[in-house]
């Protein structure tokens, strides 16, 4: 059972080592990044356009896009503790300020 974002990456990371005949998970992660990144973004896409629709089809589409966005970060060996310690930086200051530095870097 799925309870929170927890539970969701340790089953993707345990259906790694099963069949990919019998796992999605397990077919998309031996697929290769691409495939994963096309899933990816197909199930965003699909999330963006339901937020013109029901509560129910965005809730549906939302759960896809959030458990494909784990099975990239799961073939990319990304782990979600990294993503919240980077959104705690951020926090410290605006996303106004976050972006300039950005931007000041990318010119450098």
């Amino acid at each position: 059972m799925i309870r929170n974002i927890e539970d969701l990456i340790k089953k993707i990371k345990k259906s790694r080592r099963k069949n990919k005949k019998k796992s999605y998970t397990s077919f998309l992660l031996k697929s290769g990044l691409k495939r994963c990144i096309k899933k990816f973004n197909e199930e965003s896409k699909e999330f963006s356009s339901s937020l013109y629709d029901s509560k129910k089809k965005i809730i549906h589409e939302a759960a896809d896009m959030l458990y494909h966005f784990f099975v990239v970060l799961e073939y990319s060996k990304i782990k979600y503790n990294d993503i919240i310690n980077e959104l705690d930086k951020r926090s410290k200051f605006s996303g106004f300020e976050e972006k300039k530095k950005r931007s000041l870097k990318l010119k450098i």
